[in-house]
Order: C-alpha cells, then structure tokens, then sequence
C-alpha cells in the first residue's frame, strides 16, 4: 500500500495517522528553524510536560552541517521542547573524530546552554559510575558496551542527526548511527576501546543497530537541508535534497532518509538491494526497534511540495 500521500493539509493530523507508530512526518525546505517547528507541530510528539529531556545532537566533529548539529535548528529544539514544558533539558554527545568539549564549544552548545538554562554534559569526561554497561550476550559486541546515563536517566530523549553517508564501515549514517555518541570509548580506569572494536568489526553495521535496544526516543529529527551523498561523516559530497524528517521510529526514520539518499544518487554501498536487507536496518528490525517493511511506513505531508518529494522517494524504499 503507498500511503506517502497522507496530506494533513489542515494541520492536524487524522487519528489514524497519528496513532501510527511508524509515521514520519517530511517537510520540504531550506529554512532549518522554521521547518524544525513545522515538523514538531505536524508529528505531535508524546507531551515534555514536567519531564527531564536529554537531547543528543550530532557533534562527531565540530564542522559545519550536515557534518554537525546546526545550531539554529538545535535552538528552535530546545525552544519548542521548553514551550512543551519540560522541567529540565541536557545536552550531551561523544565525538567520534575531535576533542568533545572543543566540538561543542565551537558549535556553541555551551552558549545555548548558558542562554537556555540547559545542562551541557561531555561523556568523555564522565566518572565510572555514570556509565550503564550492558552485557555482551545476543550481541556482536565482544564485552558488551557502556551507554551515557544521563541519557538513560532522563524521562524523554530526543535524538537530532544530519542526513549523510559515512566512509568508515558504517555506510549511512542517521538515527540509529547517532546512538554511537552516547557509547563509551573508554571506561574510566580501563584501556579497552570500545569505538576501535567496532570500527575494525566486519559485524560494524550490526553493533550499531544493537546499541539502539538501550532506549526507545521520544522524537527524532532529522536535518536534510544539506545532506553528504558520498564520503562522510565529517566532508563529503554534498547535495541539497531541503528536507527536515521527524519521527520516533529510528527505522522508518532511516528508511526514509536512505530513500532520500538513493533518489539523490549516493554511495553503491547503500544504493545496492533493497533498504530492509541493509544491515542496520534488517538487525534493528530484527530486534524490535520499528517497522520491518515500507509499507508499514506513513509518510505524512502537509504541503504540495513535501507531498511531491514524498511520492518521489516512495519507489527507493
């Protein structure tokens, strides 16, 4: 069934189309404040209201967007999260590629933090007992892993990442991959790294699923103003699909924004075979984490041009 047409053009979704955990709500643009607010306003998330928010934006490096957060769309975030009345929202990552604090410094989350009265957390430097680790067992991971627990403690999680391909094994890398930030490299007082296991693992693109079962979002939104159609994750080939995606399912989020990828001509690695055999995809749908198939995907509109773009990327999902 090609349901990509769903066209809440009165602005507020049906019931049925709310009530559909797998929806994912597309809004075509080049403005990243203003779409940021349409897409929350169209999906409707769950209610902040009295509610701790941990928020992960994607601070790999601290480059410009789609390499990094934008810091105007992770403004309009935090301001429409606030506005939902949540208690107290902190901010926090693990960069993959550069010195945390100074990738968050240069992408000014410590001044949004300072202006928005938010908590600013750098997981390197977190202590031994603010790590949750969890086992290896019914993982690829040889000693299990360690996921950030102020994520774990907040009552809600949001999670906003950019649109890119990724040259290091991960092949793509959206909602699911953005998880990797809240993974420990190191333990304190322990020389294994957790990030060399996985970058050198053939079973890569599987741990990045697994990580995933540690938490379920309560919104994720995706930047696709600009996107990396090659290289990745931190310069590339950039391409301009004008797109922001909103949704809780990392899945169908992902599926989507491969689509977008595809239709825009991308990497062979993930242009090959069909979106539910890539191994992201397949291990988080085996394990539970969102739709197992596209046409369990509702891809909601509210404007002629999303409707257009959603129609376009239907047939490479």
């Amino acid at each position: 069934g090609n349901r990509s047409g769903t066209c809440a053009c009165d602005r507020t979704p049906s019931v049925s189309s709310s009530a559909s955990p797998h929806r994912v709500v597309l809004v075509k643009t080049d403005d990243r404040v203003t779409g940021t607010r349409r897409a929350i306003e169209l999906f409707q998330p769950q209610s902040f209201s009295g509610k701790t928010v941990f928020l992960k934006p994607n601070y790999n490096t601290g480059d410009p967007a789609p390499a990094a957060t934008d810091a105007n769309l992770l403004e309009a975030l935090i301001q429409e999260i606030q506005k939902g009345g949540a208690s107290q929202i902190t901010v926090g990552d693990r960069s993959g590629m550069a010195d945390t604090r100074q990738a968050m410094q240069t992408k000014g989350a410590f001044d949004l933090a300072d202006r928005y009265g938010l908590s600013a957390v750098v997981f390197d430097e977190l202590a031994r007992d603010d790590w949750q680790t969890f086992p290896a067992e019914g993982t690829n991971w040889q000693r299990g892993f360690a996921i950030a627990r102020p994520v774990l403690n907040a009552d809600a999680i949001v999670s906003t990442c950019c649109l890119k391909t990724h040259r290091f094994g991960g092949h793509f890398t959206l909602s699911l991959k953005n998880t990797i930030g809240m993974v420990a490299k190191y333990l304190p007082g322990d020389s294994y790294n957790y990030m060399r296991e996985l970058h050198s693992s053939p079973n890569q693109r599987l741990m990045i699923a697994e990580v995933n079962k540690t938490y379920r979002p309560a919104l994720v939104l995706v930047d696709g103003v600009e996107a990396f159609v090659g290289g990745g994750p931190e310069a590339g080939t950039v391409a301009r699909p004008g797109v922001i995606l909103a949704g809780t399912d990392r899945i169908a989020v992902d599926a989507v924004g491969i689509a977008i990828l595809r239709s825009l001509g991308t990497t062979h690695s993930i242009s090959n075979g069909s979106i539910w055999d890539l191994e992201q995809i397949r291990r988080a749908a085996d394990l539970g984490l969102g739709a197992t198939s596209a046409d369990q995907i509702e891809i909601i509109t509210a404007d002629s041009a999303s409707t257009q773009m959603a129609d376009e990327i239907r047939r490479f999902m």
